[in-house]
């Protein structure tokens, strides 16, 4: 495996430990525990934040862009589902900000929407994440020659510096530490998450 992708991989192991301490989270609130409107703002920070404009970010500026010189389209395959549903996971993670931007205890109506919109962002980001894993990286290994590779490893890092700027990632592994602590994710349901490679549907 190369540091390119070993990045983004590592970045897919926080984001998939967040989501299931989401997972947990929302699972306390339709069991009638009372929804915390901070937490909920929390965890829309960490998805905007580091799963979107970090990690998602590196892929669409550097990586996608890399595959697409090397003879993959963008407007349909693999990327264009990737890219889709980047978009859907953004409409999901702007309902829960939206939730988290309000004041007061949140409303009935506002945990169900809560609840409706996590527990249908928790399945698909972890199967995009399968997929990413599993047939887009070994496709981008496989067609991106070496000294390409270690250019694009190098880009992240100038990502990390201009775009998410000194000290972002680092408070963002925080967030997710503290996030993880307190609505530890299930173990069972994590491991069922990663044994669905089969679950992933067509690219």
């Amino acid at each position: 495996m190369h540091k390119a992708i070993d990045t983004l991989m590592h970045e897919h192991r926080v984001i998939e430990q967040v989501l299931g301490s989401l997972e947990t989270f929302v699972g306390n609130a339709r069991n009638g525990a009372s929804v915390d409107r901070d937490t909920a703002r929390r965890y829309a920070d960490f998805f905007k934040n580091f799963a979107d404009k970090c990690h998602h970010g590196k892929e669409e500026d550097r990586l996608f862009v890399k595959m697409s010189a090397f003879g993959f389209p963008s407007d349909f395959g693999p990327i264009a589902v990737m890219l889709s549903e980047h978009a859907e996971g953004r409409g999901h993670v702007g309902a829960l900000a939206s939730i988290g931007s309000g004041t007061g205890p949140l409303s009935a109506s506002e945990t169900d929407d809560l609840c409706e919109h996590a527990l249908a962002y928790i399945p698909m980001l972890r199967a995009h994440i399968q997929k990413e894993d599993n047939i887009l990286y070994p496709m981008a290994l496989q067609a991106i020659p070496t000294a390409e590779m270690d250019a694009l490893a190098e880009s992240y890092e100038t990502f990390e510096k201009e775009i998410m700027g000194a000290g972002e990632h680092e408070k963002f592994h925080a967030l997710a530490e503290e996030l993880i602590g307190a609505y530890p994710p299930d173990a069972r349901k994590m491991a069922e998450g990663e044994a669905c490679v089969g679950c992933m549907g067509h690219m």
